[in-house]
């Protein structure tokens, strides 16, 4: 009986550790399937990311080290440290240091030494014929820079003009609403104030002055308005602009590119229609053979350059 008893426990216990071995091969299986999958898994997923990569675009990081590369290359011929001097138009006073700057980080070249001097065109000129140390200049006409390249000695650098932009001529006044005028009431308005005093850059110098005076020879008031002396002859755009916005006159023929950089009022100036006056196309010349004057005006003309004068006020180049 005691035996039986015993038979039944030992057999208990035989089911048990069967069990038992069973469950921990069970474990151990499973623990190897798990482990398998996960190594597959992590197999096919490193191999999904290694297809991924060869696949993957250009991080912005990535491009904008390649623009760097890029700029860097298309400016090599420019010698580092190599200062130039650009004599421009009065015109430019405000579009010109920006597009320096643009064109010093587009092209990596921070250290880039560019001089800047304003004046009337015919001044720079006459500068420049004194042998003015110039690399470039920026005219506010056609005529000068082809002076220019037309005089140069057998000898000497020659570059051909190039038209870089068009300026508009604005009548501009702090004193009085004029965004309401014509071309016809505009006339009436300069013929019949005769208390007011009306500036313009002088004609002789200063294309923006020169067609000024066309414009007014147009409607038969250029001479009326000397003979009264009411028309006060600036020395460049410059100085007319600043005759009319601190109020020392009535009325002045500015540039429009200046009526933009100070954000005028839509009441203070009135754009003159384009054929009211001598198109103001403003041509450029290379003076030296620095590779940085010739990679700036490649600058000045190029999608990114025109742009600075699109937004200062100026028209396309057609």
């Amino acid at each position: 009986m005691k035996s039986s008893q015993f038979s039944g426990y030992d057999d208990k216990q035989s089911h048990k550790t069967l069990m038992q071995l069973v469950t921990k091969a069970s474990k151990t299986v499973l623990t190897v399937s798990v482990s398998a999958c996960v190594a597959l898994s992590l197999a096919a997923c490193t191999k999904e990311n290694s297809d991924t990569a060869e696949q993957a675009p250009v991080t912005t990081d990535e491009a904008i080290v390649q623009n760097e590369e890029t700029a860097v290359a298309a400016s090599q011929a420019v010698k580092a440290g190599e200062k130039i001097r650009i004599a421009a138009a009065a015109n430019l006073s405000d579009v010109l240091p920006k597009i320096v700057e643009g064109y010093k980080t587009d092209n990596n070249l921070p250290d880039q030494e560019i001089e800047l001097t304003f004046a009337s065109s015919g001044k720079l000129y006459a500068q420049m014929q004194a042998s003015a140390p110039y690399d470039i200049f920026l005219s506010a006409n056609q005529e000068f820079p082809a002076k220019w390249a037309n005089e140069r000695p057998a000898d000497a650098p020659k570059h051909k003009p190039f038209t870089y932009t068009q300026g508009q001529l604005t009548f501009y006044s702090v004193k009085h609403p004029v965004a309401k005028l014509n071309e016809a009431s505009l006339a009436e308005l300069l013929a019949k104030a005769s208390d007011s005093k009306i500036t313009i850059a002088n004609p002789d110098l200063a294309p923006y002055g020169a067609s000024a005076k066309a414009y007014l020879q147009s409607q038969n008031i250029y001479e009326p308005l000397n003979q009264q002396k009411r028309l006060i002859q600036a020395e460049n755009i410059g100085q007319t602009f600043q005759y009319a916005n601190t109020g020392s006159v009535d009325y002045g023929f500015v540039a429009q590119s200046q009526v933009t950089a100070i954000k005028a009022t839509p009441e203070q100036f009135y754009i003159l229609n384009q054929d009211a006056y001598p198109a103001i196309l403003q041509d450029g010349v290379v003076i030296s053979d620095a590779a940085a004057a010739t990679d700036f005006t490649h600058y000045l003309l190029s999608p990114a350059g025109q742009k600075y004068f699109a937004d200062a006020g100026y028209l396309a180049v057609k």
